[in-house]
Order: C-alpha cells, then structure tokens, then sequence
C-alpha cells in the first residue's frame, strides 16, 4: 500500500506554501493515491507539540486521472508554535497510518507569529568570521597588552597548545586588534563581503574572550572605544555591518563579577555571599563548588533570571543598550540554547529597541526548529526570538556530499530545513563551512587521518600533493554550494587563503599576510563576485531536484534564474537545459540539450534572456 500513496512535503504539488506557515494564514495539502487498494476516506491528523492536542482535518477526494486519486484539504492554523502531523486511511483493509518515514517520524509543521520580520538589508550577502586576536595587527598606541600571566608573542612566532604542566590556557597573545581590522577593510570589499561577524571583543584574560571579565569595556589589547566606533564607520562606509558576540551565559572566573582570582577591585560572587553579584551565579557548595559551562570552571554559569544581571544587560544604560546604539549591525548569541527563553526574548526587544533592522543570530548546531536543550523544547524562530542561526546543518550536509555522499541524501538533508524554517529566517541564517569551533574546511576535505595525533602534532600536519589536491577540488564543490544555498555564506577568516588547522587552538592561528594559495582565493574572489551580481536571486525562491545523479538546484527572483550542478562523483553526469545559458564560473556558453558536468565539478548556470 505504500508505494500507491504519494506525498512529499518538498513537493508543491502537495504542500502550499512551501515550508513554515504564517499564523492565521491557509495550509493547502494534496495526496495521492494509485490504483490498487480501495481508499474510503482520508483524514490529515495534526498535532500541538505544545500541549499534545490533536485536530483531524478531512480530506476531500478531486478525482481520478490515468489511475490516480487526488484528495485535497487547505485549513487555517490561527496561533504559532510547532505542529506535527500524519495521515490517516480509512481503507477496504482497515485504518492505515502514513508518516514521513517508516520510524513513524511525523511531518513537522512550523507556524510563526504574522508579526516576525528579519532585516531585509542582510539578505544575499557574505559574512566574514574575525578571531579577533589573530586576524591582523595594525598600528595603535591605544591598544595595549596588560594581561597578568598572559604572554605577547611576535605574530609568526608558533602556537601555544599546551602549556608544560599539560595544560592549556589561552593565555597566548598575538595582538590582532581594530586597527588591523579596518586596515584590511578594502581586502574584505574585495571578497564581497557585507557583514563582519567578531568574536569577543570585551575585557577578558584569555585569547578567544568567550569569558568575559567585563562587559561595559573593551579589552585594552584590541583598542578603546574611540577605535570601535572608527571600525563601525569605516566598515559602514564600505557597505559592511559588524556584528559582535554576546556571550552572555556565562562569564569567566577571572571578572569583576565573580573575581576569583581577586584581580578586579569589586567584591566578587567567589570572595564574599554577601557580593552584589552573588545570586548572578549558582553556588552549589560557596564558594569552589559553582554551576560551570560544560564543567569549564573559568566559566561560571550566570543566573539569567537574577534582576540586577537583567538590569545591567537589557536597561537603557545597561550592556545591549550601550554597544549596540555605537552602530553595530546586531549580536551573535553564543551558545544561545543555554539561555531561558524568556532571557532570549527579552534580549531581542532590548537589541531591536531602537531599530528593527539589527540583526540577531543565535550559535544552534542542529535544527533549530525542533531543538530540544535539557529536556525542554527551545523556540527560535516563531517570531519573538531569533532572525536566524549559525547554519551548521547546512554545513555538515555540504562536507558529506564532497566527500562522496549521495546528492538526494544532500537535498533531503537541505530541503527538510527548507521545510522547517521561515523562509525570512533561512535568508537571516549563517552558512558556514567552519568557524572557531571546528577543523579549518581545508583539512578536514583533505581526508588525513589525523585521529592519532596529539594536539602538538596536529600544529605542524602537512598535506601530500594528493591529499592537497583532494582538497581543493572538494573546496570549490563547497564553496559554490556555500555561496548558492539559502541563507548568507560565512567565510572563517583565513579559508579563503587556504589556511590549514585542527581543533582549537591550531584552527586559530594568525594569517600570513604575505603568502596564500592564490588558486582558493582567486575562487573566492569569483564567488564573491557572482554573490555581489546576483543578490536578488539569492534572496530569491529555491527549487531542489531529485535523481539527478548530483545536486542540482535552482535560485529564482523575478526573470532572473540560476541553476547550480555540483557533481562530486567520479563520473560524468549530464543535465538538460532548455534555453540558453552561461557557466558563471567559466563565463563558457551553452544553448539546449544535454550538457556534461565533470567528476568533482561544478556550473553556476544563469539564463541568458
């Protein structure tokens, strides 16, 4: 019977719209049935993940043609939130359930608010990822070096990843600062870049600044307020945004609020119970035993219901308030699922106060739609929370395809999120190949077992020609699908140059100004290009395509179309078109019938009107 029974959520001949739904707006779905088992009645069974209720909707049967039955309902869903829902079949055989898989998995049904909008003015651009300290150092008296058992080494000098008691500390410095930022401003236009996405910038001991020592201050090493706002307006004058990080979890051991280590002049949540910031944090056992990310005690947890922590982050005077009224584009919200809703709502009114359009993106590795984080299903994208995420489901679909894996597992991997995320918030969205957070994309193509190396080792990993080679072929295969695919594509400083690493700390090395692969740059430069030319058709419409051989896709706004092939087989697959067009990638023309694409190759093909 199931092979007589055909929907596919994917399809727009059976689910209209496609993907998430506006609250209060109509649901129109159609199934189909073909001849061989009598179908009495059909019935659409959605369900509340809010509160497990469930509402039948019956279907009506249209008709038969060459065999087919048609049955068709459109229904209205009046308030947000995630829904689920099936099939029922009222057969000659008995009642027979439909699911989107044989594990009974339900389709998933996201529904936003009719009031959420995100920030038109990101939409089709490119995104760049600084690690702040090892991006470039620029010249700047105000930039200065103060860190208490830190060490600044000279920029090529090799890096720390463990000290000699085995432990590593991030203490290690390089200096890269704002300066150096806005000195390589035109490097970034030239890369098509329209956001400057930053890590930590505020006060803090260690290298990476994911633990806060002070909010409301800069850290000395990359330079003074006065330096920021110039970055801002700079960047702004060069069609760029720049984006900060709010880390606001946690915050380190070594701060003003919680002091342990006694080197801020306040009374710390560690030194005293009777700290104005004691109840920022969860003491188990005051003062050594305390709530930790993920066990890292230099990042006490914070208590983000306590009312002086909301104070000081959400008022007019508070830390939102002050960095974002500089002129930043918006905030990246680290580890995002560790926050309350309730805290990441009131977050977005407090940065979008002022102005709608500053854009907030939250650090989520699954699917955000349906996350769930300690047992508690999380909302992001219903209209109060986020205008989009750090897109790694994207990014781990993308590895597995160039390296050998099956384009329709691809395309199901990426038309699911299609599926459950409003179109407004896959555009927000940041598709990453690699960030501070995972192997540099060029190493991790290459295919070297590295799983046996220490850390030390890792540093100092050198590809052979193959490996290389391998590498660079499956670069440009994601690359274009990075650039291509729904959302705004995330270059982690340095890929672009080829730069080669592991985990942290040897993916955080500092960038060799004066040598890169000018083969992977000159492909970014490309893509950076076609990205820049074509900004509207990717804002545009998607359409996937299945049992092509490879991923085939296509990017639509108004007359403007783009069709892109990526082949990451050994063989030559061939795609038919039926018009004229141009590979955007080797400006080579082609004009009807079949046209061959290469093993390990790639077309961007725009239709020539």
């Amino acid at each position: 019977m199931a092979a007589n029974f055909y929907y596919n959520c994917l399809d727009e001949e059976c689910k209209r719209p496609f993907g998430a739904l506006r609250a209060g707006h109509d649901l129109a779905l159609t199934v189909f049935s073909r001849d061989g088992v009598f179908i009495d009645r059909v019935v659409v069974v959605l369900t509340s993940d809010a509160d497990g209720s469930a509402t039948e909707y019956p279907m009506i049967f249209k008709g038969k043609e060459d065999g087919v039955s048609r049955y068709d309902v459109t229904f209205r869903v009046g308030s947000g939130g995630l829904y689920f829902y099936h099939f029922r079949l009222e057969t000659e055989w008995g009642v027979e359930e439909r699911y989107a898989d044989e594990n009974e998995t339900p389709w998933q049904l996201t529904v936003f608010s009719s009031s959420y909008k995100t920030p038109d003015k990101f939409k089709g651009g490119l995104v760049y990822q600084i690690f702040v300290d090892r991006f470039n150092k620029g010249k700047d008296e105000g930039a200065v070096f103060d860190k208490k058992g830190g060490v600044l080494k000279d920029w090529n000098a090799p890096l720390t990843v463990c000290d000699e008691d085995g432990i590593y500390r991030a203490n290690d410095f390089y200096g890269g600062n704002l300066q150096g930022i806005i000195d390589k401003l035109p490097y970034l236009k030239q890369l098509g870049v329209t956001l400057i996405y930053l890590t930590p910038v505020f006060e803090s001991s260690s290298n990476h600044r994911y633990d806060t020592g002070d909010y409301m201050k800069l850290d000395k090493l990359v330079g003074d307020e006065a330096k920021f706002k110039e970055l801002i307006q700079k960047a702004a004058d060069k069609g760029m945004g720049v984006i900060l990080d709010g880390v606001f979890n946690h915050t380190g051991a070594d701060s003003k609020y919680f002091n342990k280590f006694g080197n801020y002049p306040t009374v710390g949540a560690y030194q005293s119970e009777k700290s104005p910031y004691h109840n920022w944090y969860f003491f188990d056992k005051f003062p050594d035993e305390y709530r930790c990310w993920w066990g890292v005690t230099v990042s006490p947890t914070l208590n983000k219901q306590a009312p002086s922590l909301r104070r000081m982050m959400l008022h007019k005077n508070g830390v939102i308030r002050k960095w974002t009224d500089m002129g930043i584009a918006g905030w990246r919200l680290d580890v995002v699922d560790e926050l309350e809703e309730d805290y990441v709502r009131a977050l977005r009114r407090a940065i979008k106060q002022k102005d709608k359009d500053k854009l907030i993106i939250g650090e989520v590795w699954e699917d955000a739609s349906n996350k769930i984080s300690y047992d508690k299903r999380r909302h992001y994208l219903l209209g109060g929370e986020l205008d989009g995420v750090m897109n790694y489901v994207f990014k781990n679909a993308i590895i597995d395809y160039v390296c050998g894996g099956d384009a329709d597992t691809f395309i199901g991997k990426v038309g699911e999120i299609m599926d459950h995320y409003p179109k407004r918030s896959l555009d927000s969205c940041f598709t990453l190949l690699g960030s501070h957070d995972t192997a540099r994309i060029k190493s991790v193509l290459s295919g070297k077992d590295v799983s046996a190396l220490s850390k030390q080792e890792k540093l100092n990993v050198t590809l052979t020609p193959y490996e290389e080679d391998i590498a660079k072929r499956r670069l440009k295969l994601a690359a274009v699908l990075q650039y291509t695919l729904p959302g705004n594509p995330m270059i982690y400083y340095g890929d672009e140059r080829g730069m080669e690493g592991y985990e942290d700390p040897t993916n955080r090395k500092t960038v060799d100004w004066k040598n890169k692969d000018e083969d992977i740059f000159a492909m970014y430069k490309k893509l950076g290009k076609i990205r820049k030319k074509y900004a509207s058709v990717f804002r545009g419409t998607t359409y996937l395509e299945t049992g092509n051989g490879m991923v085939v896709f296509h990017r639509l706004a108004r007359s403007r179309e783009i069709t892109v092939l990526v082949n990451s087989s050994n063989n030559v697959q061939k795609h038919y078109i039926d018009g004229k067009y141009v590979d955007l990638l080797t400006d080579r023309e082609y004009d009807f019938g079949d046209i061959p694409v290469a093993p390990m190759g790639a077309m961007l093909l725009a239709r020539k009107n």
